[in-house]
């Protein structure tokens, strides 16, 4: 009788296959010939004991299955780690370390990030470390540096611009050698600030007052490094030095060894001879600390 069950619930075209049934197609279980010792209830309870602990291994076959089926699913969902580090990440590195370095920089900063070969494979890093080069900056055409030190220790240079369009001072007129500039001499105008020389004026009051070290036609940018300040302390002069401090003030009378704008530093003889550098003021006036 079990062994009649168990085909019939395992015969079916869907189950044939099964794992299961292939396990347990061959195990039947038919009565022993009746020798007149047992009894019909005795047997037939051995039989419903016996077809119980087949459905139990049944049920314990099938989820084991079901369990291993379930973790190949998953394993195959899992999405596999990338073989290499991927280059659009990289340039997002790259991006992000300069935005942040021209973070106090004047204008509007647009940078771009060089193209990078196709071909560089490099190890999965899970956090990249941009830098500098020795003498780079994020200003014009730059170079910066991509390291990660682990799993897989690697470096690379990538190539980048960065442009600033901003204002600077340029001169409205034609201006003499040594001629004082004034306000009206001056205009405003726009452009990338990174195609200029080094050291260019952005504010007009950073030239205004000063003279120009060479002639200059109009449209000339105003380079700060080539301007003189106008001097308010003539070698020769007469001036007065003051000190003061918690306390107390200082006073004296000497005589300028040369000529100095206000701020520059400007060398002065006391009267008994003695030689004292100091800070040139407006008003004959040199500051002394001391």
């Amino acid at each position: 009788m079990t062994g009649f069950i168990i085909r019939s619930c395992l015969s079916e075209p869907s189950t044939e296959k099964h794992p299961l049934f292939r396990a347990i197609q061959g195990f039947k279980i038919w009565p022993p010939d009746y020798d007149g010792n047992i009894e019909g209830e005795t047997y037939a309870m051995t039989s419903r004991l016996t077809q119980t602990a087949i459905h139990l291994a049944a049920i314990a076959l099938l989820s084991v299955t079901a369990v291993s089926t379930h973790a190949q699913q998953t394993q195959q969902a899992q999405p596999r780690q990338a073989a290499y580090h991927d280059r659009a990440a990289l340039k997002r590195t790259v991006e992000e370390f300069l935005q942040v370095q021209t973070g106090g920089l004047p204008g509007q900063v647009t940078v771009a990030v060089g193209a990078i070969d196709p071909r560089m494979s490099l190890a999965p890093c899970p956090a990249p470390q941009a830098f500098f080069t020795p003498g780079a900056r994020a200003w014009g055409k730059t170079t910066v540096g991509v390291r990660c030190a682990t799993p897989s220790p690697w470096t690379v240079y990538i190539q980048a611009s960065v442009t600033v369009i901003g204002e600077y001072v340029a001169s409205a007129a034609p201006l003499a050698q040594g001629q004082t500039i004034e306000a009206g001499q001056l205009m405003m105008l726009q452009g990338d600030l990174t195609m200029l020389p080094a050291g260019i004026a952005t504010d007009i009051n950073q030239v205004v007052g000063r003279s120009s070290n060479s002639s200059l036609p109009p449209g000339t940018p105003m380079r700060i490094d080539t301007l003189r300040t106008k001097p308010v302390v003539q070698s020769g002069q007469l001036v007065r030095l003051v000190s003061s401090g918690s306390g107390f003030s200082v006073s004296a009378e000497a005589r300028a060894m040369s000529t100095a704008g206000d701020g520059q530093v400007v060398q002065v003889k006391t009267s008994g001879g003695q030689q004292i550098s100091g800070i040139a003021k407006a008003g004959g006036l040199v500051e002394v600390a001391f």
